[in-house]
């Protein structure tokens, strides 16, 4: 029997030739792109690849070694059309993104709409992004803000997509795919919920407490130590605080913002009743215009994949290879097809860099539909 000094040595011979037959193909490979960038074919040729891992599995003479050969022949594939897809995208074939990139957004001539009433972080929000001075309205549902951009009713809206403690906003992002509306900004609130109640009134006389439904979940730890008391969820804590002050009954508060306190002339009864001090939610700004600032260092997309094993991970090894920081993923279910599921990233990069040109093009391709959200 060898040594492990001795099996090594073989082992290493052994790379060194792997190594050279990877560079070899890989020179091919490039022969390929320059032909494909003459001819303009497409770079996947899914049925290619499947007849290639059929013929390369079978040459193995284990069920073992045929999955082990076909998982290192889908790599060797996956690497020979990000090649391809690099000089595609250096020699400027597929032509340009359909998003104009701009130096700033136009927001003193701006008209922006928000969801809620007076008084809801939505609006805070909006102030912050764009000043005390905005031109503003509010409507009553996320979908009420999003047509109104998209019907050229607002030029901007202001949706809460994001809580540092509850999570996504499921229906924003369900929007974002439905509608032709892009993310170009977003701002983030420190969130300090306040209980509410009519002038006069005590903690001690409370039994009903209205809310949207996060922030009774955000405030649950404060609430559960009130028992007797009723929860109620609203639409959005600024339509809860202005239920309070329109039914003046002593027995009722709301949770909702200082702002909404000042705003609708109720008692601040107990501040700071959500549980986490350092609880904020990330707005987004959205508009109907495909623009993305010159200076932006996030991009958000949604994409689709095969209901296959490994499809995910074959679409985000473009996100490795092109070096490219993801910083959240999430999925939503897809209406009408159980158990499959539409995936929202969101990743650093700007719409003009190489490599995210590179990547959105593999991304396009092998995705089975992808849509870019925004760059922001």
């Amino acid at each position: 029997m060898m040594d492990l000094t001795e099996l090594r040595e073989k082992l290493d011979h052994i790379d060194e030739q792997i190594v050279q037959l990877y560079e070899e193909r890989m020179e091919i490979c490039s022969q390929v792109a320059d032909y494909k960038i003459e001819t303009g074919k497409k770079v996947l040729d899914k049925t290619r690849e499947e007849e290639k891992l059929r013929k390369v599995r079978s040459l193995a003479h284990t069920e073992f070694n045929a999955h082990g050969v076909q998982e290192l022949f889908e790599q060797i594939m996956s690497m020979s059309r990000k090649l391809q897809y690099n000089k595609l995208t250096a020699t400027g074939v597929g032509g340009r993104l359909p998003f104009i990139g701009v130096d700033r957004l136009d927001m003193e001539r701006a008209r922006v709409v928000f969801q809620g009433a007076q008084g809801a972080y939505s609006q805070m929000a909006m102030i912050k992004f764009f000043g005390e001075d905005v031109d503003c309205f509010h409507v009553d549902t996320f979908r009420d803000a999003m047509c109104a951009i998209e019907e050229g009713n607002a030029d901007f809206a202001v949706l809460p997509i994001e809580n540092s403690t509850a999570g996504i906003v499921s229906e924003i992002y369900d929007l974002l795919v439905e509608f032709e509306n892009y993310i170009v900004g977003e701002q983030i609130i420190k969130i300090e919920h306040c209980l509410l109640g009519v002038p006069g009134a005590g903690i001690d006389q409370i039994r009903t407490v209205y809310s949207h439904p996060q922030s009774l979940m955000q405030s649950a730890r404060y609430l559960n130590t009130h028992e007797n008391w009723k929860q109620i969820s609203m639409q959005n804590n600024a339509f809860a605080a202005r239920k309070v002050i329109e039914d003046m009954d002593l027995s009722q508060a709301a949770i909702a913002s200082e702002q909404a306190a000042k705003i609708y002339g109720l008692d601040i009864l107990e501040r700071g009743v959500n549980q986490s001090t350092s609880n904020s939610t990330r707005f987004i700004i959205v508009t109907n215009q495909k623009i993305f600032l010159k200076k932006a260092a996030k991009v958000s997309l949604c994409l689709e994949v095969s209901h296959e094993s490994g499809s995910l991970y074959r679409i985000l090894s473009h996100f490795i290879y092109n070096n490219l920081n993801m910083c959240k993923i999430e999925s939503r279910p897809i209406e009408e097809r159980n158990w499959e599921y539409r995936f929202f990233i969101d990743f650093e990069g700007n719409l003009a860099d190489g490599a995210v040109k590179n990547a959105l093009r593999g991304l396009r391709e092998e995705a089975r539909s992808m849509k870019i959200l925004g760059n922001y």
